[in-house]
């Protein structure tokens, strides 16, 4: 299931219960079959922006109200449960742990790069640093001509304003998260 899914089959259940409403109820007031609302709720449906309409009027909410961050005080992330947001086989894969509108100045990236495999990122806009901790292997970023290595259990920052690029001169996978915090 991808964020977004997760987010509305959260949202919406939760949104149902505190309006006090049934599926049956719901489904009169939406025009969406209790099917598909069920479908939903379970993360098993990527919903239509027709139908989201029709869930967003019979409910009177808006959009944002089904897709944001599900209010919690805690909330895990299985990378095993989770759809790469970037999948580029014999490459690199890309998870999205936590995105920015989680609570709009952070993102958290969990990122394998294959042997011998290259991810080419642009800039990450101004006021943007990017921090690096490696789970497993050796990496090599190049920014602005320089090649930085960062290995097992070591942490790296540097501004992610300007095009970089990760690379994988191994034999191994390499894993490592990626924290974005703009400031």
């Amino acid at each position: 299931m991808d964020y977004l899914s997760h987010n509305i089959a959260i949202n919406l259940k939760r949104i149902r219960k505190a309006k006090g409403m049934s599926l049956d109820v719901v489904a009169e007031q939406t025009g969406v079959s209790k099917s598909m609302l069920a479908t939903i709720e379970k993360g098993d449906a990527n919903p239509s922006i027709g139908v989201l309409g029709k869930i967003m009027s019979g409910l009177r909410i808006d959009l944002q109200d089904l897709t944001d961050a599900p209010p919690k005080d805690t909330y895990m992330v299985d990378i095993q449960q989770l759809e790469p947001t970037k999948d580029v086989p014999g490459q690199y894969k890309v998870w999205t742990c936590f995105p920015i509108e989680d609570n709009r100045c952070t993102e958290i990236y969990r990122i394998d790069i294959e042997p011998g495999g290259v991810y080419e990122s642009g800039s990450h806009g101004e006021r943007t640093k990017e921090y690096i901790s490696m789970l497993e292997g050796r990496l090599e970023i190049e920014i602005e001509g320089k090649v930085y290595v960062v290995e097992n259990e070591q942490f790296f920052r540097f501004e992610s304003d300007r095009r970089h690029v990760y690379r994988n001169c191994t034999n191994s996978k390499i894993r490592f998260i990626s924290f974005f915090v703009e400031y």
